[in-house]
Order: C-alpha cells, then sequence, then structure tokens
C-alpha cells in the first residue's frame, strides 16, 4: 500500500533533484503563491479571449475553438496580438519555479502554458546551461524545425540540434509568450499535430531521448480536456519510472479515467502543500520499487 501524499513527496522531490522525475507544470501553477497577471488555464482564457473579441456564447469556454473563430473572422495577426498584450506581463516566479531552476541535474521541466515564470527564474539562477524548446504554430514555423524551435538561455533562436548539449531543456510544447511570442492556440494549429503526434514526429528528439528511463511528475495541471490529454498523454509516452499527479479532490469522470489509463497515481493534496513537501526534500530511497 503506498504512503500518505505527503510522506510519498519528500521521496518524489529528491527523485526530481537527482533527475530521475520530471517535472511536467500546468497552468494552476502560477497561482501556488498569489493570483498571477495573466489566465491560469484554458478555460480562463478563453473567456478573456472572447470578451475582447465578440465570440459566440457555445464555444465561449472552449479556448481552441474561441481562439480558432478569433483567426477565421479576424485573421491570425488579432490572435498573435490578444495572445501576446495578456501575456506580456511575466508573473514573478514562486518556490516552484525556484526549487526547479535551481537543480543542476534536472534534464527536462515540461512547462505546458504560455507564461514566462519558469524561464524567468531559470534567468535568474545565473545558469547559462539551459535553454527552451517551443512548439511552433504553422504559420511561423522555420526552416530549421518542422515542429518546435529552439531557443538559448540569452533569447536567440539557434539550431535544434544546439538542444542537445542544453543541461536543463525547458520544454514548451504549446508554444511561449517569450521571447519569440509564438503560440499553438487555435484548431487549425493543433490539426498537424493532433495527426502525427501518435507516431511522436512533433515530440522534440532532446525530449524523447531525455524521458527515457525517467517518470513525470504533474504539478498544477488539469485534464478535462481532449488536447490537454493528449499531449500530457503523449509526452509522456514511452517514458520509464512512475508517474505521479497532484490533483484536487474534484475531478471530472474523464480525468479519473485519464489518470487510470496512464497509470498516474493521483496524489490528492493542495499545491501548496504538496510543492512545501517537494522542495523540503532531501535525498532519499524512491518510494516505489526500483
Amino acid at each position: 500500500m503506498l504512503d500518505s501524499p505527503t510522506s510519498l513527496l519528500a521521496g518524489i522531490g529528491a527523485e526530481i533533484a537527482a533527475g530521475n522525475l520530471i517535472p511536467f507544470l500546468g497552468p494552476d501553477v502560477l497561482r501556488l503563491e498569489a493570483e498571477p497577471p495573466v489566465p491560469a488555464g484554458a478555460r480562463d482564457l478563453a473567456l478573456l479571449l472572447g470578451g475582447k473579441v465578440g465570440v459566440p456564447g457555445r464555444i465561449r469556454n472552449n479556448l481552441w475553438h474561441a481562439a480558432q473563430y478569433i483567426e477565421t473572422h479576424k485573421h491570425r495577426v488579432t490572435v498573435d496580438r490578444l495572445m501576446a498584450d495578456i501575456f506580456r506581463p511575466v508573473p514573478p516566479p514562486n518556490a516552484l519555479h525556484r526549487w526547479l531552476a535551481g537543480l543542476p541535474r534536472l534534464p527536462l521541466i515540461v512547462d505546458a502554458w504560455y507564461d514566462g515564470a519558469m524561464r524567468a527564474a531559470l534567468i535568474d539562477s545565473g545558469r547559462a546551461d539551459w535553454g527552451q524548446v517551443q512548439g511552433a504554430s504553422k504559420a511561423r514555423r522555420l526552416d530549421g524545425g518542422v515542429w518546435t524551435r529552439a531557443v538559448s538561455a540569452e533569447g536567440a533562436v539557434v539550431p535544434d540540434r544546439d538542444a542537445a548539449g542544453w543541461e536543463t531543456v525547458l520544454y514548451k510544447p504549446h508554444g511561449a509568450a517569450q521571447p519569440t511570442g509564438d503560440v499553438l492556440v487555435s484548431d487549425s494549429d493543433y490539426v498537424e499535430v493532433l495527426t502525427d503526434i501518435d507516431i511522436q514526429t512533433p515530440i522534440p528528439e532532446t525530449v524523447k531521448a531525455r524521458r527515457a528511463g525517467r517518470g513525470f511528475v504533474f504539478l498544477g495541471c488539469r485534464f478535462y480536456d481532449q488536447i490537454l490529454r493528449t499531449f500530457a498523454r503523449q509526452i509522456a509516452r514511452r517514458s520509464g519510472g512512475p508517474r505521479f499527479a497532484v490533483v484536487p479532490d474534484e475531478l471530472t469522470r474523464n480525468e479519473i479515467r485519464f489518470l487510470e489509463t496512464e497509470g498516474i497515481t493521483p496524489l490528492p493534496l493542495r499545491l501548496s502543500e504538496a510543492v512545501a513537501a517537494l522542495t523540503a526534500a532531501q535525498r532519499e530511497e524512491p518510494p516505489w520499487p526500483t
């Protein structure tokens, strides 16, 4: 029988620090210490976009449909401008961001939102051995990368092969507001990605290499939407080791089914409590069989 979530997290934190578990951050991480200056979640962002441009009520709660409506009726330039304006403020890095940025043995951080808080924490750490790999929208893909682009710690777009030499890769699968402002947000952005993601071609090679033999810890993530579930499933696919998710008590049936299907152990705990346990962890034996 598994231990309590709090006692498990001490060992999980040690395994993250050792580079054996990969943190997968969702937008709820931004609410860890204070309400952020940007939307923290797909539904919040959908409502904000719908308030800036008239979006039909039937799709106002769906981010991908709302963004597609704006793109179709107001042009893609409008979507990019709105996203750039909304995510221009960089939320102050919180305790989790700062802790992760200070772990030199951490090979990969997955950040599944558009904000720049995790990037800011890495910059503030003074490290130069990291870089960002982010999803690229179809309209703005570069010759150097079909699905993604690589960005150095200094903010320069670099060849994809450079990512293999970084000690820590910050992977932003949905794109990022900083520094390039390129995001995946509308239905048309996802059409090709979702068509090919089952065969893993949109997943960067450096992510495939770094997830091998490692597990995942989902923090601040919700899985109520098919796109969110698909990205989490395919990014963690073919990885080794256990999978955990810090989750609220109230999950939808789809979320419960997703956790069960993907072999993810739910840890029902407030995120603040979970982060306190993670960041206080010392190196211990992992709380699961090896």
